[in-house]
């Protein structure tokens, strides 16, 4: 299946507050349901398990309100202390419909140009923003999360495939929120798949230097470990 790259409506700027809300609503419901949180959840858990740490600062790049990074927080709890703030290049998107941020920092700014000084946080993260950037602009965003984290880079994503693509299709009833469901269409199609993955960020950075792993997951999700350090 051929990678087709398309803007979403969502990325358009021409939804309204109320609209960005009912989207990314349905959104935290497919990541709920669908291994968007347990993936990234087993990536933090891997991490602080190689690394023998209880505790970690975690940025989440394209974080919208903050659902996947904060439920994760909440199911390690118990064994890993996990500090997150959340960064969106559009405040719309990072305030929820009951106007908090789940209690974590927030900042506005650009995911190929973090604000951050050089090892700020133990893990920069992702959720479902890596097939939003063209392979330049992924490369870009993997060199500065690498330059920003102190541990490892963790990209959770969705896997190019034919099936998603009509399980997508066949999803509408169920969503009940076009707008959401023209952009799944879209996500699954300018989705990458792990070989691509693998193949950008090993061309991005130096593999002797960096140790990376890409696992899939639940429906169509894949997670990606670059570490900071081969381990």
């Amino acid at each position: 299946m051929r990678r087709i790259d398309t803007p979403e409506i969502l990325d358009s700027d021409a939804c309204s507050r109320e609209e960005v809300q009912a989207v990314l609503k349905v959104i935290t419901s497919i990541n709920r349901r669908f291994g968007g949180v347990s993936t990234t959840q087993r990536m933090v858990e891997r991490v602080a398990r190689v690394a023998k740490v209880r505790q970690l600062s975690l940025l989440e790049v394209g974080a919208g309100s903050g659902e996947v990074p904060e439920i994760v927080r909440q199911n390690v709890a118990q064994r890993i202390s996990l500090e997150v703030t959340l960064l969106d290049r559009a405040h719309s998107h990072l305030v929820s419909t009951n106007g908090s941020t789940a209690g974590n920092r927030s900042v506005v700014a650009e995911a190929l140009s973090l604000p951050f000084s050089n090892n700020s946080f133990d893990l920069v993260s992702c959720n479902l923003f890596a097939h939003h950037l063209q392979p330049h602009d992924l490369a870009a965003f993997v060199r500065e999360g690498i330059r920003v984290s102190r541990m490892a880079l963790l990209i959770n994503d969705l896997v190019r495939h034919p099936l998603h693509l009509a399980l997508v299709y066949a999803s509408l009833p169920l969503m009940r929120n076009r707008v959401a469901w023209l952009d799944g269409l879209t996500s699954v199609r300018r989705a990458y798949i792990p070989r691509e993955i693998r193949s950008m960020i090993t061309s991005t950075l130096a593999s002797n230097q960096r140790q990376l792993e890409i696992s899939r997951h639940y429906l169509f999700r894949m997670g990606v470990i670059v570490w900071k350090k081969p381990q």
